[in-house]
């Protein structure tokens, strides 16, 4: 008898082994385009937070105000999920300083090397002090011109990471980057149709 349950537990301990490998070989594993994703992503983030906080100082418009914190509220929790989904797999968490973003603090991504060039979208030293000294109409059209370029640097970055093998296969990341893809468009849109109302020209929405 005791023989028999040897046996038996010899077979569910393969059986379970077995089962784990096959789930390990089926679930995709994180690369590390994927860690630079997220990594260049909480930066880029960063900069988008500096300039929705020059806001409510610079223009009384309530739809630019709007604009702005659902831009905040947005992406202050992409951070937090980033920092998360970082932390879980013990890679490096970048500061969330907005000094260095309002400098233009440049960081790699997917596809580029390391070097000072700026990940796409990011604004200039320049262009962050031009925005931070303009106020009233001249603020509201610069600061749609410059979020619409900032996101469509977002949009750029997602589709980086989608072109480079093997990466994005993990369903987290996946998910983070179509929605990244599909909220940045539909911002794009309202962006544009703001610029409009203010009589400005905006972003080829073919783009």
């Amino acid at each position: 008898m005791t023989r028999l349950f040897n046996k038996i537990a010899a077979v569910l301990a393969l059986a379970m082994s077995s089962a784990a490998i096959a789930s390990a070989q089926s679930t995709p594993a994180y690369t590390a385009a994927d860690v630079r994703f997220m990594q260049g992503m909480i930066g880029h983030h960063a900069q988008a937070l500096a300039m929705t906080g020059l806001i409510t100082e610079r223009t009384t418009r309530q739809d630019i105000r709007l604009l702005g914190q659902r831009i905040e509220v947005s992406q202050k929790d992409e951070i937090k999920m980033m920092q998360q989904w970082l932390r879980d797999r013990q890679q490096q968490i970048p500061a969330v300083d907005t000094h260095h973003a309002e400098a233009g603090h440049s960081m790699s991504m997917p596809g580029m090397a390391m070097s000072d060039t700026l990940m796409p979208g990011m604004l200039t030293a320049a262009q962050l002090a031009e925005l931070a000294s303009a106020k009233g109409n001249a603020f509201d059209k610069l600061f749609l011109k410059d979020m619409i370029q900032h996101h469509e640097g977002a949009l750029v970055m997602v589709a980086s990471l989608l072109g480079t093998t093997g990466s994005a296969q993990e369903p987290e990341v996946f998910r983070f980057a179509a929605e990244v893809d599909t909220d940045q468009r539909a911002e794009i849109a309202r962006m544009n149709m703001l610029l409009d109302k203010l009589g400005a020209p905006g972003a080829d929405p073919s783009r």
